[in-house]
């Protein structure tokens, strides 16, 4: 369910603190608030596109959202899942016009946007800002390096359990409360790195192990210490 309201200053937001624009002052914020849009996308709506000129700094306010790329052969590849709080198209920013990756909504999803400006603005004036965006690069490089080798030499049983551990991880709410994760087998398969067959097979394999637990499109992790051991069996 969509948030009914949005708050009007980034300071009011929920999820400023975990957020890159925690390291901004008050007066920042303000000025931030003054000139950012929020929007709402249904669940499978293109928030951007591959290829599409970079608006702004995007930050989710609430729901999960898909970063992907498509190959050369159109295959979609998942790169990352994003969260309350987490920042997109700060890449495509830094080093040029276009987006180089598309954002998805994978669930309804509100989404505030920062105009380029406001962006390069705190970019020069803000060095905390500058410093935590120069790590968040690096930290989300690393994470990227780390999948294209587990990609290469990891069994796709075992990437399979890495990508649950993922979407375990971004779809867990606050609280300890039950809860199950609505993904698509397309979605798994491009987030995993194989076919929508393969991930579905594998998937039936986990839920006859009795680690998950599958119902339609939903997929609740039972098992998350045994799934956590499968997917570091090759590091």
């Amino acid at each position: 369910m969509v948030a009914s309201s949005v708050p009007l200053t980034c300071q009011a937001c929920p999820h400023v603190e975990r957020s890159l624009l925690g390291n901004c002052q008050h007066a920042e914020l303000s000025l931030i608030a003054g000139g950012k849009l929020h929007q709402s996308y249904s669940k499978g709506q293109v928030i951007f596109q591959q290829g599409s000129r970079a608006a702004g700094l995007y930050c989710v306010y609430q729901g999960k959202v898909k970063i992907s790329k498509l190959s050369g052969d159109g295959k979609e590849q998942i790169i990352r899942l994003a969260r309350e709080g987490d920042v997109l198209c700060y890449r495509s920013l830094m080093i040029g016009q276009f987006c180089t990756t598309a954002a998805t909504a994978l669930t309804d999803c509100v989404v505030c946007l920062i105009p380029r400006p406001d962006f390069f603005s705190l970019l020069e004036q803000n060095p905390q800002f500058s410093h935590s965006l120069l790590r968040l690069m690096a930290r989300n490089l690393g994470d990227a390096e780390e999948r294209l080798l587990h990609t290469a030499y990891k069994p796709v049983r075992e990437r399979l359990a890495e990508a649950l551990l993922l979407l375990h991880q971004a779809f867990q709410p606050v609280t300890d409360e039950p809860f199950s994760i609505p993904i698509s087998r397309e979605d798994l398969a491009a987030l995993t790195g194989t076919t929508k067959e393969t991930a579905s097979r594998l998937l039936s394999e986990f839920r006859d192990e009795g680690l998950v637990l599958t119902q339609g499109s939903r997929i609740t992790v039972l098992e998350r210490e045994k799934i956590s051991q499968l997917a570091s069996l090759y590091d």
